[in-house]
């Protein structure tokens, strides 16, 4: 009776861990780390729009790499997966000749992409302008932008925006509603 039992502990145990591994990785809520007795009335800062698993940290700086080189790098979740996929696909970049990702860059960069970017509504148009976006407008209610909303004004809100930093805001904005 014992040995059965230890049988089948064993056994749920190997399932468990197999099922773990075998899970795709997702986007996860951060772990609070604690805090240093010296900053404990302070929230540590995260310093880039999210952190991301170990596990897609080679697609965000690839994504960097190639894409921020020229202009500030737009977050994934701001734009639908579609307009993702086409625009890592496309040689003809705004108005840019560009020489698009190739294997194995491009499936490490979309697997980020992927993964971080958010569903397309059934009613919503491809957007490929960050104005366009209805999350990019869900995340700036009040704010009263521009016509037309460039990449290149984004640091007049967030200065930390050409580091990938999105949540540092000018002192203009720190406490606005």
């Amino acid at each position: 009776m014992f040995v059965l039992l230890l049988l089948l502990l064993t056994w749920s145990l190997c399932l468990g861990w197999g099922l773990a591994q075998a899970k795709e990785p997702r986007a996860i809520e951060p772990i609070a780390q604690p805090l240093p007795a010296s900053s404990a009335a302070q929230p540590a800062a995260i310093g880039t729009v999210d952190v991301v698993p170990s596990s897609f940290k080679l697609g965000q700086d690839l994504y960097l790499e190639n894409c921020a080189s020229c202009h500030i790098g737009l977050p994934p979740q701001v734009m639908p997966t579609e307009t993702w996929r086409q625009l890592i696909q496309d040689s003809q970049h705004y108005g840019a000749q560009i020489q698009p990702l190739t294997a194995p860059n491009l499936q490490v960069v979309w697997q980020y992409i992927r993964t971080f970017s958010r569903p397309q509504s059934a009613d919503e148009e491809i957007p490929y302008r960050v104005y366009q976006s209805r999350y990019f407008k869900a995340l700036h209610p009040k704010v009263k932008l521009p016509t037309r909303v460039g990449l290149s004004s984004c640091a007049s809100c967030h200065p930390g925006a050409g580091k990938y930093d999105f949540r540092s805001l000018t002192a203009e904005w720190q406490n606005a509603p």
